[in-house]
């Protein structure tokens, strides 16, 4: 008869190696939330684990993540989890291994050399569903396995928590904001700081604080994409984008509607003045399939194309028109209930639409096509 050896603390610790903070997305071994282990004779495990706050959302699931993890070692019997909360010199620790030792934090989108794509989601007036292709890009892009945030800059008309079907806080260690995540991308959002429906009167400097805490003092860690969610029109916080962050690109978000195309035109026509680089364009509520097997263009048809022309012409390079998401009640369910179509309902018009955007913007590589660079063309003698 066989019998299992008794569990080493070395074998419980390289398991718990592999469990992941859900909320800063690295082990808990390496950030110092392991408080202690003692292993039995009988084979029995109390495991002590640190949280960042007494308060922290995530508990639960910490919890029960380590007594999996220590359960699946050979030879372990009762497992028995025991929750601690880091004192202020802990935190200072794993803010700076976190953050480095640096008096004020950095915005790390704008460092040279970093490697996340930014994609500032533009449209010239508000009910164009800018929002809704927001969300719907950042879910299809987590699903193919990259990691995405998302910022709503929108602060004024803010809406991406519930899009994402999320009204989770942000857990805050010292200065440094721990982002909630949902189906898989992580967000903040002024929403999160205010009470209820409260509406946020600020005015322009107020505005780029805001914007400039959530790019340095909220904990993204490696991004491979990050979405801002920008409110309509060319005002501050567009402005205040492409300070803080140069290499933003834009994404044009329009309805096939002139004179909302003509509108969109001007939202993307910002990068000459800013020297962004334009991602392309997105028409939304591009037409209605009937029952009956026909095709309606409640807003017109062509604005899309129309922008993609002339922002071509403005900037001397090729502004692709991205794809056309037909008008659906499941695009709309979806954003209520929390659910981005591209989930729910892959196989839907839009579903599948957004889904062939964010192909495209998933497989894009880094280049000059689109970007202003500021060079004088006119021959000299």
């Amino acid at each position: 008869m066989s019998t299992v050896a008794s569990p080493t603390e070395s074998a419980v610790r390289s398991a718990l190696s592999k469990v992941m903070d859900p909320e800063i997305g690295k082990p808990i071994t390496d950030l110092g939330m392991v408080k202690s282990v003692a292993v039995a004779d009988n084979g029995s495990v109390d495991v002590g684990i640190y949280l960042t706050t007494a308060g922290c959302p995530m508990k639960t699931k910490i919890s029960e993540s380590v007594e999996n993890a220590v359960a699946d070692v050979p030879g372990v019997g009762t497992v028995r989890v025991e929750l601690d909360v880091m004192n202020d010199e802990q935190r200072t620790e794993l803010r700076k291994s976190l953050r480095g030792d640096r008096a004020e934090p950095e915005i790390p989108f704008a460092k040279p050399g970093n490697l996340t794509r930014v994609y500032a989601i533009a449209s010239g007036k508000g009910g164009v569903g800018k929002s809704s292709v927001t969300v719907n890009l950042a879910a299809a892009l987590a699903a193919r396995g990259l990691s995405v945030g998302v910022l709503d800059a929108d602060i004024y008309g803010h809406s991406i928590p519930r899009m994402l079907g999320s009204d989770a806080k942000p857990t805050q260690v010292e200065s440094m904001i721990m982002p909630p995540q949902n189906h898989g991308v992580k967000f903040i959002s002024i929403g999160q700081f205010t009470d209820g429906n409260t509406p946020v009167t600020w005015r322009g400097p107020m505005l780029h604080r805001a914007l400039q805490q959530f790019l340095a003092d909220v904990y993204w860690g490696d991004l491979d994409v990050l979405l801002l969610d920008l409110p309509p029109g060319t005002g501050d916080v567009a402005i205040s984008i492409a300070q803080l962050i140069p290499g933003a690109e834009i994404l044009v978000v329009t309805t096939p509607q002139q004179a909302a195309a003509e509108v969109a035109e001007r939202a993307g026509a910002i990068a000459l003045q800013t020297r962004q680089k334009i991602l392309g364009v997105v028409e939304n509520m591009s037409w209605m399939d009937l029952p009956d097997g026909t095709r309606m263009e409640p807003f017109g048809s062509g604005g899309g194309q129309l922008v993609a022309d002339r922002l071509t012409r403005a900037v001397g390079a090729t502004v692709e028109l991205l794809g056309q998401v037909p008008l659906e009640q499941d695009l709309r369910e979806g954003g209520d209930a929390g659910t981005p179509v591209v989930l729910s309902g892959p196989e839907t018009g839009s579903g599948a639409a957004l889904l062939k955007i964010a192909d495209k913007l998933a497989v894009r590589r880094r280049g000059l096509a689109g970007m202003n660079l500021g060079i004088d063309t006119t021959r000299h003698q």
